[in-house]
């Protein structure tokens, strides 16, 4: 499969045109809530936070995480930033564009979980809403997580990483995929909410 930072115990991807990154970043499964616990404007990010942009999203991330080079990120992400703790990648935050053929957000949502590597637990699919004009703002949501194996730099083996994917079609009728893994406790609650209220589509 397509690494981009943390990794199953035994990876594999299912077919898909081009899958999705297995596991690399951030966020705690199911801990998105509706909205930030503030009135920071949505699609905004947070004072302090940097941000990842594409030629069609953008996505805040905390401080914390750092964002990789053309010549360091995967190839298959069109921008990618990691977090880690004690030089191991705990958090990794991903943007893949046109990762499948899809006429709709539901269609790029079987395809994200298609990249999800065997092994992993998939917990929910919902609705939700990004950034940007009306026709793109509708979007899947992708709730998932797996055990790291620890190779390399991932945590170390056993650790539970929890994952989200928000997923949809720009306003070119492509796809994309914002994908967030992190190891339990690696990234707060509010920061998760943040990072997925800031998506932008264009």
């Amino acid at each position: 499969m397509n690494s981009t930072g943390i990794r199953p115990g035994h990876p594999r991807t299912r077919g898909v045109r081009r899958p999705l990154a297995a596991a690399c970043v951030l966020l705690a499964v199911g801990l998105i809530a509706a909205g930030c616990a503030d009135d920071e404007a949505a699609g905004q990010a947070p004072e302090g936070w940097g941000e990842l942009t594409t030629a069609s999203v953008s996505v805040a991330h905390p401080p914390s995480f750092r964002a990789r080079s053309d010549a360091e990120r995967d190839r298959h992400n069109a921008a990618e930033a990691r977090l880690t703790e004690d030089g191991r990648t705990v958090g990794t935050l991903t943007v893949q564009l046109d990762f499948t053929d899809a006429d709709s957000a539901e269609q790029a949502a079987i395809g994200a979980e298609a990249g999800v590597a065997l092994g992993s637990t998939l917990t929910k699919q919902s609705d939700v809403r990004v950034e940007g004009p009306e026709d793109v703002r509708d979007a899947k949501r992708v709730d998932f997580e797996f055990t790291s194996g620890g190779e390399g730099d991932n945590p170390p083996k056993g650790t539970r990483v929890p994952g989200v994917i928000i997923t949809g079609l720009d306003t070119h009728r492509k796809t994309y995929a914002v994908r967030i893994d992190a190891a339990e406790g690696a990234l707060p609650a509010a920061d998760l909410d943040r990072i997925v209220e800031s998506v932008t589509v264009r």
